[in-house]
């Protein structure tokens, strides 16, 4: 039995005393049957979910190049229909969102009451990456932040507050959070990247900025305990996704989101008001004359 209590995160995280791999003890074949198992539930609750306009779900995706997000989202959310899921991909932020502040972009893509929404790369990013390469934040033209000098350890600890300001508020208001750290080794980044190059077809896959920014390796590792340790809430929970097995964690993923769902007891499939049922028989002869 696989509980999935087992890979939210408790405390201070320290990735490296976390696995990258674990197969749930299944084999390839059995992951695939359980994914499409969960793929069909939970094509059907979205469709009642979507009926009943109530909830949101923001599922959010982060992790280093390579670590499978992109196929996660093509394989578990392919049983939904197309209306119920929208996925953003937040790439570095244009002119017109740096004219706003740094969350402005992220709540213009929430979803839509009765709707998924994937963030693949999240408002994380934004301490995360401009973490490690803090000139990025000169871009952004805030107050008394004039040089990389000023932007001091407060300010970081103040945005990661901030982000849990705008997590704790969305929740409240009906969307459902869920984040998703995909935890791969930088050995399994290695053959991951050099599959992408010797394959021709995954070629234009590649980019010499993946391997700038594998460079920084152990700087992201620090910046992702902080992160995940700052920002694991009830009201929008982190999961540490072993993903050096990319089977394993789709199927792990489509199972934690499951149970999520089925946390809302009060989502029904929709019924006819009585009026019209009990007149069903007039309708179909209607449309049968």
């Amino acid at each position: 039995m696989i509980s999935i209590d087992n890979f939210r995160p408790k405390g201070t995280v320290k990735l490296a005393d976390i696995s990258t791999l674990n197969d749930l003890g299944l084999s390839d074949d059995e992951k695939e049957e359980k994914l499409q198992e969960v793929q069909k539930k939970l094509s059907k609750k979205q469709d009642a979910m979507y009926a009943h306009n109530k909830y949101a779900f923001l599922i959010c995706l982060q992790g280093m190049d390579t670590c499978g997000k992109d196929s996660l989202i093509r394989e578990v959310f392919k049983e939904f229909n197309m209306r119920g899921v929208v996925v953003h991909s937040f790439k570095t932020p244009t002119s017109t969102e740096l004219e706003h502040d740094y969350l402005w972009r992220h709540y213009l893509a929430l979803p839509e009451k009765g709707k998924f929404a994937v963030f693949n790369r999240t408002h994380y990013e934004n301490v995360l990456v401009t973490r490690v390469h803090p000139e990025y934040i000169l871009n952004e033209n805030l107050p008394n932040i004039n040089t990389v000098e000023d932007i001091t350890d407060e300010f970081w600890q103040d945005r990661l507050q901030q982000i849990n300001n705008f997590e704790k508020h969305i929740a409240q208001n009906g969307t459902k959070v869920l984040k998703f750290y995909f935890h791969m080794s930088k050995e399994e980044q290695r053959k991951r990247l050099l599959k992408r190059l010797e394959n021709e077809e995954d070629q234009w896959k590649f980019s010499v900025g993946d391997l700038k920014e594998r460079e920084h390796w152990d700087r992201y590792m620090a910046c992702y305990e902080e992160a995940i340790s700052s920002t694991n809430t009830e009201y929008a929970p982190w999961y540490i996704v072993p993903a050096d097995d990319k089977k394993a964690a789709r199927y792990l993923v489509a199972k934690i989101i499951w149970e999520h769902l089925q946390l809302l007891t009060d989502i029904k499939e929709p019924e006819l008001e009585l009026d019209v049922k009990a007149n069903i028989e007039v309708y179909k002869k209607m449309l049968q004359d």
